[in-house]
């Protein structure tokens, strides 16, 4: 208790010391201030960095399923059957209460042969047409910048209306912001435009080639009317929505579980989740921000290394105080202390410019490259933290012998 009560007294007389020797002193804050800031650039990349992929990893909707036929077996000697595995009684089925961890459900439909030809006028593109139902911009996270979605009269009807993304309308349509009632043609058939989808950014990971090709070149049409050309009532895949994130992989489960019964196991299925990719993501960014992190210590080491140097040169230069003190009562504990404090302001005004140098880089590489990079506040606690454990760490030594010191050994030496 005597010792919280002097310890302002103590913060006093660390502030005059480091005054006395601030020379001394801001080399030491400055050591620590690089160590800090390095680990809080690690930090802060890394945050921005996982912020980013999260965001491009909406695209595809958070609480997306794809089931789909699996065409390899295991078994070399089985018979493979044509199809798709999933037709539209099944899709009926899957729309039952057989699949509690399912909020909705899109059939997925591809035309057959070869890429269609798509044009309005003299003009073409290459977009990417998809059979799909209602819920399927939902479950996608897609979102309209005008018109509206496909409706359910329109896909039971197989009416020729299409949602288009805006590469096709800047293809077809150019220098025409709304482009809502315009007619495009399919392989020849004509459909009407009701929609344009928002614009979205997979840029980083199509980098790596996992965009699955232009996001914003696709062409949504009634799954009915696909089929009907197709000749067929396959669907390709199935995408689906799960009630949760956590619930994915007990929604892809469900749905494999009733396509396996209905088929009695002659179809294997396979089933992916984006709740997957966020995990591998989550454990590859960890990996690195941990290896970043540990790599950035070697600075703070090195700047604690620095201030414990700086503590032992001050108990050295002091060490007729510390027989003074000694010599008219002073308490082993209140000398250790003492130096102690002096250590962690030390570290903490460094730890403070630190995680400001830190936070400004972070700033600084936001305006050049876009990415969202600020520090989490958990980042800044654990520097603040650390700063005063280095200080702890790096003071005790001095600390302690000057503590041991004997008043007489003390004065004799001074």
């Amino acid at each position: 208790m005597k010792t919280l009560r002097i310890l302002p007294d103590l913060f006093k007389e660390a502030r005059l010391a480091m005054l006395a020797n601030w020379g001394r002193s801001m080399l030491s804050m400055i050591g620590i201030a690089v160590g800090i800031a390095a680990v809080m650039t690690v930090d802060t990349v890394s945050t921005g960095g996982k912020a980013f992929v999260m965001q491009e990893l909406e695209t595809f909707g958070l609480k997306s399923v794809w089931v789909y036929r699996a065409h390899s077996s295991k078994d070399p000697h089985r018979r493979i059957r044509a199809g798709t595995g999933i037709n539209n009684s099944d899709l009926i089925a899957l729309q039952g209460d057989c699949c509690p961890s399912v909020s909705l459900i899109s059939p997925v439909v591809n035309p057959r042969g070869p890429a269609p030809v798509v044009q309005a006028g003299n003009r073409y593109n290459n977009a990417q047409v998809i059979g799909v139902n209602v819920d399927y911009l939902a479950i996608n996270n897609d979102q309209l910048r005008i018109g509206r979605g496909l409706r359910e009269v329109e896909i039971r009807n197989r009416r020729p209306v299409a949602v288009i993304g805006e590469t096709v309308a800047s293809d077809l349509f150019p220098g025409m912001p709304n482009p809502l009632g315009r007619t495009l043609r399919i392989s020849g058939r004509e459909y009407q435009v009701v929609g344009v989808l928002r614009s979205k950014s997979r840029d980083l990971l199509a980098s790596i080639g996992s965009a699955g090709g232009d996001v914003n070149n696709r062409i949504l049409v009634s799954y009915p009317l696909i089929q009907t050309l197709n000749g067929n009532s396959d669907v390709n895949y199935l995408q689906v929505e799960a009630t949760s994130v956590e619930a994915a992989e007990a929604a892809a489960a469900q749905l494999k579980g009733v396509l396996s019964r209905r088929y009695q196991g002659v179809f294997e299925y396979q089933s992916e989740t984006l709740a997957s990719y966020i995990k591998t993501t989550d454990n590859i960014l960890g990996g690195v921000t941990i290896i970043g992190i540990i790599a950035a210590s070697s600075a703070l080491i090195v700047g604690a290394i620095g201030v414990a140097g700086i503590m032992s040169t001050a108990v050295a230069e002091r060490t007729r105080e510390i027989g003074i003190r000694a010599a008219i009562g002073a308490h082993r504990s209140h000398i250790m202390v003492q130096f102690i404090v002096e250590s962690v302001l030390i570290c903490l005004i460094g730890g403070l410019a630190g995680l400001a140098v830190g936070m400004l880089i972070g700033v600084v590489l936001d305006i050049f490259t876009g990415f969202p990079l600020f520090p989490g506040m958990l980042g800044i606690s654990i520097a603040l933290f650390v700063s005063i454990l280095v200080g702890l760490v790096a003071g005790y030594v001095p600390a302690r012998r000057a503590a041991q010191m004997k008043p007489v050994d003390a004065l004799r030496d001074a």
